[in-house]
């Protein structure tokens, strides 16, 4: 249970005690740096509690940029006091080198209970009921869970191509999977009686089965080093970048993954993005549809990076799916995971109210929305399972069920000098096979 309406109070209050003032006397435009805190503060019976928080500086310069900014720099450092947590720095700046901007990310993301719900969407049934401790069928709260540690070099580069507002983007990412069972003695300290989870050895959950299967190979099973190299084009005519209303965002990116470059396995694969902005009111209401096409090209792509979202713009901590807050709201994350995806995000959003707090420029916003998407290419699990009657369980897998997966709902944001973007979301799902909705508090528009 997240203290969602607690925590929203706590960080506008935070922030707006926390700027920075600039030399500037100017009443719209920003100077120097600017501060934003959002601090991390959550509950969940099995990961423990949460606490840490998020520091967002923005350099505004002289004001001449605002509301673009010269430096950008993320600090997130928040704990579960079961192990799971969040370390990050991010680093964003169009001025280090003429003409090229730079986007760096340094993260470790452990997660003692990280989402995996088979492949191929619908095909891999779900079962509420089994996670479930009041249900008669319960057999695990960790049932569709694995333990995952996370290293992310990232960094990718934009410069101009000489043709209009058309960008080249490079990238290097150094990537570090290390997964096991989930650690059934670490969440069980401090629990008795009917909390204390069932060991692995006594009710295996779905990664452990898949194992068994033979649809997760031994040498995925526990994780791998992944060197990714990109390239591709950018097409960016956005008036604001953090929340436009209007022009475009486009992009078409390449990624390779080679082993003489030290990964067990080769693979490459394409993603095609499109973001469109269109203003119905100036200044006010706007619309905006994103449509993301990601497909496998060749070779055999590791279990565990399937989920990953090709992007040069990481607006959250991940950028992986489908489901959950970074693309299809109210979705289980990771629900939908296949060879080839296709998703899509259409919103309505209005700043409803603009005010200058403590001589910063706000606006808080509302927005309504519509997610879909689903799985494009298949998984082949058939290929790699040992026994081709375990595809038969209709308990685990139903054959070409897989279809478009929605979900709909509503947010709030509370916007400072055009960039901090305080962002809650709530979704819910269309299909149970889905989930039943999420709540969503941190960072930025979705898009």
């Amino acid at each position: 249970m997240h203290c969602s309406t607690f925590l929203c109070i706590i960080a506008f209050c935070v922030a707006l005690n926390t700027t920075v003032f600039g030399e500037g006397k100017e009443e719209e435009k920003k100077t120097g740096w600017n501060v934003g805190f959002l601090p991390a503060i959550s509950f969940d019976s099995d990961v423990g509690f949460q606490y840490g928080g998020i520091v967002n500086l923005f350099d505004y310069g002289d004001g001449t940029r605002y509301p673009s900014y010269r430096h950008s720099l993320y600090i997130e450092m928040s704990r579960y006091t079961k192990g799971s947590g969040t370390y990050r720095l991010y680093y964003d700046s169009g001025i280090l080198w003429n003409k090229i901007r730079i986007r760096t990310d340094l993260s470790y993301l452990p997660d003692r209970a990280y989402d995996f719900y088979g492949f191929n969407g619908y095909e891999s049934v779900f079962n509420k009921n089994w996670e479930d401790t009041s249900s008669p069928d319960y057999k695990t709260r960790m049932f569709y869970k694995y333990d995952r540690s996370f290293f992310r070099f990232k960094t990718d580069l934009l410069g101009a191509t000489g043709v209009g507002k058309l960008q080249w983007l490079g990238g290097l990412s150094l990537l570090n999977f290390d997964i096991h069972s989930v650690d059934i003695n670490r969440l069980n300290k401090g629990k008795s009686g009917k909390d204390l989870l069932p060991q692995v050895f006594e009710q295996p959950g779905i990664y452990e089965l898949y194992q068994q299967w033979g649809i997760i190979n031994p040498e995925e099973a526990t994780g791998g080093f992944l060197p990714v190299l990109k390239a591709g084009l950018v097409l960016d005519t956005r008036d604001i970048q953090s929340n436009a209303m209007s022009g475009q965002w486009s992009e078409v990116s390449l990624e390779s993954v080679e082993k003489i470059l030290g990964s067990k396995s080769s693979f490459g694969r394409i993603n095609l993005l499109h973001c469109h902005y269109f203003t119905i009111i100036p200044q006010d209401l706007s619309f905006a549809v994103r449509v993301d096409y990601q497909k496998t090209l060749w070779g055999t792509v590791p279990f565990y990076y399937q989920n990953q979202i090709m992007t040069s713009v990481m607006a959250g901590t991940v950028s992986e799916g489908l489901g959950g807050g970074k693309n299809l709201r109210g979705i289980l994350r990771n629900r939908i995971v296949g060879e080839g995806i296709a998703f899509s995000n259409a919103e309505f959003r209005w700043k409803f109210l603009r005010k200058k707090i403590f001589n910063q420029n706000f606006y808080f916003g509302l927005n309504a929305f519509v997610d879909g998407g689903r799985v494009t290419d298949r998984t082949p699990i058939e290929k790699y399972v040992k026994d081709l009657s375990v595809l038969n369980n209709s308990e685990f897998f139903k054959s070409d069920a897989e279809k478009m997966h929605y979900s709909a709902g509503s947010g709030l944001r509370a916007v400072m000098n055009q960039n901090f973007v305080l962002a809650v979301d709530y979704g819910m799902a269309f299909d149970k096979q889905d989930g039943t909705s999420g709540l969503y508090i941190g960072l930025n528009y979705l898009f």
